[in-house]
């Protein structure tokens, strides 16, 4: 008994502290200081939730920014699946499915150049990647442009105005965010077909 007794009355403390006050601690310092990415980095238009900063989304019309392919077989960009193809660069399974991803692209925009960025036919580490290169953003400036009813310029002003830059100005790369840019681009020509 004299064992038992310290023993429990340290696991029930260590519980409280650690599976309540700390939790709860934690989530108070993140709703106070950073209440955008402790809920999501969600993006809302008119009232309802459309997306997320930090989750991809599938886009296929020609009018839109087509992001990294997902990873997630059934459901595209789906969270519960996340996890990366694990294909090494020698297996013959990489090499056709970034083959059927560019053919998807050159397709889409037949008179352009063949040379597609790698970002655009492989999977990101989680398969869920939102972001796309800046060169992978300008490979698709003349299909966009074209669908839309905008000069190359206009595409690519959009590109620079929305490009992401590394953190602290060197870790990574600029990279796009394709849901917020298609966002912006909607805009756009929403605001230039009414005027």
């Amino acid at each position: 008994m004299k064992i038992l007794r310290p023993a429990l009355s340290l696991f029930i403390l260590l519980s409280l502290v650690t599976g309540l006050a700390y939790p709860l601690i934690m989530t108070g310092v993140g709703q106070l200081l950073f209440p955008s990415q402790a809920n999501g980095s969600l993006i809302e238009q008119k009232n309802a939730v459309i997306g997320s900063r930090l989750i991809g989304q599938s886009f296929k019309e020609p009018q839109y920014f087509w992001g990294r392919p997902s990873a997630t077989a059934e459901y595209p960009y789906n969270a519960m699946a996340s996890g990366g193809a694990n294909i090494a660069p020698s297996n013959p399974a990489l090499v056709s499915s970034a083959q059927g991803y560019a053919d998807r692209l050159i397709k889409a925009d037949p008179q352009h150049n063949p040379h597609v960025p790698i970002d655009l036919v492989t999977h990101s580490s989680s398969g869920l990647d939102p972001h796309i290169s800046i060169a992978g953003a300008f490979y698709q400036v003349p299909r966009i442009a074209k669908a839309r009813g905008l000069s190359n310029e206009q595409v690519k002003a959009m590109i620079n105005e929305y490009k992401q830059i590394p953190l602290f100005g060197m870790i990574g790369e600029p990279v796009i965010n394709v849901l917020q840019l298609n966002l912006a681009l909607d805009t756009f020509t929403q605001t230039k077909v009414a005027l």
